[in-house]
């Protein structure tokens, strides 16, 4: 796993523009301001990118690159075409699978199921209806959350509703390998559920 994945706090911030068919991200450490990681869609298809700007935006496949600021790769994420429920894939810096996510149906606010390797439910991903927070649970322990709202240091950073904090509980070790399925649905939030 990529040290940059090691912190417990996060600030993602989703780049804006009125045309932007690609879903691009920076993340940053919220305490220091310093740039650790960049989300990018360099392979996106004429087809998908027209596909972006229709109803059908959150069926479109996806096929993300995390790196290092500097290029080193960090993470995927990848989903072919989603007709209904979305299967999403991720991968590591050697771009070996390392688990994935499964849309669950019928959930208010949105639902995953984050998947180790073997198919295993790790924990899950869930949702308020009421607004934009998420949680990572497992046996009713939180192991992370998503959420729009951030009082820490590097306040100034946050300036707008594009942007969010990922926390990661210090009960998930540094090196353990839901660090990476945790940082990757992060941006399937942004792109399955939230789109809409």
């Amino acid at each position: 796993m990529h040290p940059a994945l090691q912190r417990n706090t996060f600030l993602v911030k989703e780049h804006v523009g009125m045309f932007k068919a690609a879903s691009n991200y920076d993340v940053f450490d919220p305490e220091t301001g310093e740039e650790v990681l960049h989300c990018r869609e360099p392979r996106l298809g004429t087809l998908t990118k027209l596909l972006r700007f229709t109803d059908y935006k959150t069926m479109t496949p996806f096929d993300i690159h995390v790196t290092t600021p500097s290029g080193e790769p960090v993470l995927g994420v990848q989903r072919g075409v989603s007709l209904f429920l979305s299967n999403v894939s991720v991968i590591d810096e050697e771009e070996e699978l390392v688990g994935g996510f499964r849309q669950k149906l019928f959930s208010i606010g949105g639902a995953f199921s984050v998947l180790g390797l073997d198919g295993a439910e790790l924990c899950t991903l869930k949702g308020k209806w009421t607004g934009w927070e998420f949680r990572f649970e497992h046996s009713g322990q939180e192991l992370a959350r998503v959420s729009k709202k951030w009082n820490g240091i590097g306040k100034e950073l946050f300036t707008s509703a594009d942007n969010y904090i990922l926390q990661i509980s210090e009960d998930v070790p540094p090196d353990n390998p839901l660090r990476i399925l945790i940082m990757g649905a992060v941006f399937c939030i942004d792109m399955v559920l939230k789109e809409r």
